[in-house]
Order: C-alpha cells, then structure tokens, then sequence
C-alpha cells in the first residue's frame, strides 16, 4: 500500500494570517451592505421615473448626473481616489437609469471605433450602443427617434475640428445637451501580433495622421491605407496578417487581435472632444457652454468685428470660433461660437441678443454642461 505524502510547507505556500480571513468576511459584509443600497437607490429612481413619465420629462439629465459625481467627490474624505469615483457611479447611474428606460445613444460605427468608446465611457454599459455608418446618420438617427441621444466628434487636440460635424451642426434642428472629452491612444494591431508581418497599415485618416511621426520613424516602408472608420481598419487586420491597424483598445478586444504597439500616438495629451445631441434642452448645469451659428452678410465691412464685439463688452468668454462654408453659396460661411455660460444668464442672453440683431441670420446650437474632465 503506497504512502500519502502530506503536502511540506514549500509545496503548500505561506499559510494566510488569521486577521486576513476576519477583513474578507468585512468586506463581504460591506459588499452586502452596498448591494442593499443600490437596491434601495434603483427603487427611488424607479419612483422619478414614474413622475418623469407623468410629466414628460427626458430620462438623460447631463447636469443631475455630472452633479452627482461633482458632489461625491467633493465631499470625499478617502482612502478611496477620487478619480475611481466618476467611472464607478457612471455604471450605477447607467444601470438605475436602464430601470426608467434604456437609453439609445447613436454613434459613428461600427463596434470598436473610439465614438463607440466614448458612448460607453459617458453613457454606461447599459446603454443600447446604436452604430451608424456616418455622422450624418447619427444626427439622423436621433431626429427620426431611433435613438435618444447620439454622440459625435467635433475636434481633435492634434488634427483639428471635424469638419462634416460642424456641417450637420449648421442644418440640424436638434439641440446639443452635453460634452465629452475622450484621451485617444491608438494601438498598432494585427492578428498576429509580429511587426515583422506588417506590410500595410489602415486607418481612419484622422488617426494615420495623429501617428505620422511614429509610423515615418518604425514603420517608413509599410503601405498606409485610409479607410472609413478605425473599427473597419481592425475589421480588415482580422482578415489579412499582413494589414495592421491603427485602432482602439476595444477594437482589439472586439475582432481579436494582438497589440504589436501600444499607444503610438505623436503627441501624449491627444483628446477628442465628442458632443451629446438630442431633442430635449437640458437643464442649467452651472458650468455651462453655449453653441451658437450665425451668418453675416459679405458685402459689410467689419460684420466680424460687430459680431464679435457684445461678447467682450458684456464679459463674455469666446472659447472657439470656427467658420465653414455655406453649402451652395460660395465665398459665404457660417460661424460658429462657443461661449461660457448660459443664455439664462443675464450677462450672456445680453451679447447672444445683441450679436444676433447684427448678424443676417442666428441659432443657439444648444447650452449643456461642460465636461467634467477627460476620459483616460
């Protein structure tokens, strides 16, 4: 009869201290604790929910939400970071709101592009991510009522605006209701995971371009293909191992491939700013940014000067003035101002009224909270 050996202290490890056994029971004690809350939240927000309903009010409220987390981690006192507090209530609220309702959010698909990432990152995982094949169908999307919201680009820190944003902004009748502020890091894929493979890489322009510098450095003798979205790109290194892309975190996750390179972006404060848009106005946030378009007529010298001129005279911030062309009508362009504030302000309801009695023709975009802070 062969002879059980008991496992020796090497083999069997260091035995646990007794005092951790008696924190993990506290913790578990605690998570039941929270569980219990959050259940006890679900069922007050069910409650709003059921006055919403009654009196016709939108589900997504930018100002309440951003107000929550400005809130919390004002009066947080720690250990916990502050900066765990955003992403972990975001999920909460994302999930008590699916209880009201589960809210639509259109983006330029497919899966995997960063519009995708920063539909999640604001609106929670319990949101219906609904893919679009242009940004014009995003805006689309949302003005049929296929989607509550959506989610566009409008300006990247390297690359600048996005133009055909700024077009559907200029004929749209939807209202803009919130911000977000994503750090893009794009990642060189492909399914192998070898760069010695790698003999074209492909792209949404923006991205090749936000990676020049990088790709001219490691990769000079490689094929650089532009196509319509970041996921498309992760879409084609999944069929051919000698195509890499330049995509996301997530499109790596969503069409399984291998990084060869992780975060080959030029410059290390790339950001894209997204804006939020629906049919309901939001409510008053405190920290608000106004969008507004104007026309002016070409043949009156200093019509810009005039334009411009009520919002340094009643202390109002300009914080972006860009101009496009008028579809149609050459040499005219629409302008488009970004303002600190709200026109419920005294102050900015004064310089909007008065550059609009100057301008050809006027339109508030809509007024929303600003971003909080970027998204990592």
């Amino acid at each position: 009869m062969s002879e059980v050996r008991q496992p020796s202290r090497e083999t069997a490890g260091p035995a646990a201290p007794p005092e951790l056994a008696r924190l993990r029971e506290r913790i578990d004690a605690i998570d039941a604790a929270i569980l219990a809350k959050l259940n006890e939240r679900a069922e007050a927000v069910l409650e709003v929910g059921r006055l919403k309903g009654s009196a016709g009010l939108a589900v997504y409220e930018p100002a309440r939400e951003q107000a929550i987390v400005g809130r919390l981690v004002a009066t947080n006192r720690g250990p916990f970071p502050d900066r765990g507090i955003r992403p972990v209530f975001r999920e909460i609220v994302s999930a008590t709101r699916s209880l009201e309702q589960v809210l639509r959010v259109a983006y330029l698909g497919p899966q995997g592009t960063f519009s995708h990432l920063a539909a999640l990152r604001h609106f929670g995982q319990l949101s219906e991510c609904v893919p679009c094949a242009t940004i014009r169908d995003v805006f689309s999307a949302v003005a049929r009522g296929e989607a509550a919201v959506g989610i566009v680009p409008i300006e990247n820190t390297s690359e600048g605006i996005v133009t055909p944003t700024y077009d559907c902004l200029a004929a749209t009748e939807l209202t803009l209701c919130g911000e977000v502020q994503l750090r893009i890091s794009h990642h060189l894929l492909s399914r192998s995971g070898e760069r010695g493979r790698v003999r074209r890489i492909a792209s949404h322009p923006q991205p090749l371009a936000q990676c020049r510098r990088w790709l001219d450095r490691e990769l000079p003798g490689a094929e650089r293909i532009e196509v319509a979205s970041t996921a498309l790109a992760a879409r084609l290194a999944a069929q051919d191992d000698s195509v890499a892309a330049i995509a996301s975190a997530i499109a790596a996750e969503e069409y399984g491939l291998r990084t060869i390179e992780a975060a080959i972006e030029d410059r290390r404060d790339n950001t894209t700013r997204f804006l939020v848009l629906g049919r309901d106005a939001p409510s008053p946030g405190g920290n608000d940014l106004t969008s507004a378009v104007f026309t002016l007529r070409r043949d009156e010298s200093g019509a810009l000067w005039r334009l411009l001129e009520p919002f340094a005279r009643c202390g109002v911030n300009l914080t972006s003035i860009q101009i496009r062309p008028i579809e149609g009508k050459p040499w005219e362009y629409h302008f488009f101002l970004d303002v600190e504030g709200h026109p419920g302000e005294p102050r900015v309801r004064e310089a909007l009224q008065a550059a609009a009695a100057l301008a050809n023709s006027a339109r508030v975009l809509g007024s929303f909270p600003r971003a909080a802070g970027r998204d990592e």
